[in-house]
C-alpha cells in the first residue's frame, strides 16, 4: 500500500546562515544575518548587496596594500576580501574626502588602484562567518590542477582573522577577514578623518590608513612596471 501521508519537509526559509542548500535559501540566510543579527540595511534583490554611504563607506584596494594597512585598525574594525581585492570599512562620508586627501598627501597625480565607494554605492555582502563559499572544497579534498589557491595571509603579518573557510578565487565570493560583531555598533571602530592627531573615542585615523595604502599601491605599481618585458624598437 502506498502511504498517503507525505514525508516531513524542511521549511522553505529557515532564516539561518547554515541553510545553503539552495541559492534562494542562501540569499535569505545571508540577508537575515545582516538585517537581524547586525541591524544593517541590505539592497533588495539577489545576490545580497550592502548599501554604502549610510553606516559606512568602503576603501577598495589590492590585498597587498590592504594587509599593509591593517596595523592602523582597531580589532573591531571590519575588513572583507574578494578575490585579489580588500575592502576596508571606513566612516560614512570618507569616500568624498578621498580625492582631496590623496592630493594633500601628494598621491593625487598617480593611478594607484585605490578607490572609495560611498553614498549611492553598494558592495556584495560578504558571506557570514562560518558559511561555505560557493564551490568551497570540503576539508581534506584535494584541489584540482589549475584551480586557484585560497587568498593567502602573509606570514609576517600578525593579523587575527576569522576566515573559517578558504576563499575560492574562481568563484569570487566576498568573505569577512575581520567580521563585524553582532550586537556591537560598527561606527566607533571605523577609520575617520576626524581622528587625525589622536582620534575621538579611539577611532582609527583615516589619514594614516590612506597614506599607508597609497604607498603600498605605488610599490605594487612599480613592481609591475619593472616586471614588464622591454620592447625593443
Amino acid at each position: 500500500m502506498v502511504p498517503t501521508v507525505p514525508s516531513p519537509r524542511r521549511p522553505l526559509d529557515t532564516g539561518h546562515p547554515s541553510d545553503f542548500g539552495h541559492p534562494s535559501h542562501a540569499s535569505r540566510a545571508v540577508r537575515h544575518w545582516y538585517e537581524n543579527e547586525l541591524g544593517w540595511p541590505t539592497v533588495p534583490g539577489t545576490p545580497v548587496d550592502l548599501p554604502t554611504g549610510l553606516r559606512f563607506d568602503v576603501l577598495d584596494a589590492p590585498v597587498e596594500a590592504g594587509y599593509a594597512a591593517l596595523r592602523h585598525l582597531v580589532p573591531g574594525s571590519p575588513v572583507a576580501v574578494r578575490a585579489d581585492r580588500m575592502r576596508i570599512l571606513v566612516a560614512a562620508g570618507s569616500a568624498d574626502e578621498l580625492p582631496g586627501l590623496l592630493d594633500w598627501l601628494e598621491w593625487g597625480a598617480l593611478a594607484l588602484g585605490l578607490r572609495a565607494i560611498g553614498e549611492g554605492g553598494r558592495i556584495e555582502a560578504p558571506l557570514p562567518p562560518g558559511t561555505p563559499a560557493p564551490g568551497a572544497l570540503a576539508p581534506g579534498t584535494p584541489r584540482l590542477a589549475g584551480t586557484p589557491a585560497p587568498v593567502p595571509v602573509p606570514a609576517d603579518m600578525s593579523v587575527k582573522t576569522s576566515m573559517d573557510t578558504a576563499v575560492d578565487d574562481s568563484q569570487g565570493a566576498a568573505v569577512w577577514l575581520r567580521p563585524p560583531e553582532p550586537g556591537c555598533e560598527v561606527e566607533p571602530s571605523l577609520p575617520t578623518l576626524s581622528a587625525l592627531g589622536g582620534g575621538v573615542g579611539g577611532a582609527p585615523d583615516l589619514v594614516r590608513l590612506v597614506d599607508t595604502m597609497a604607498t603600498e599601491c605605488h610599490r605594487i605599481r612599480l613592481r609591475r612596471s619593472c616586471a614588464q618585458p622591454l620592447v625593443l624598437s
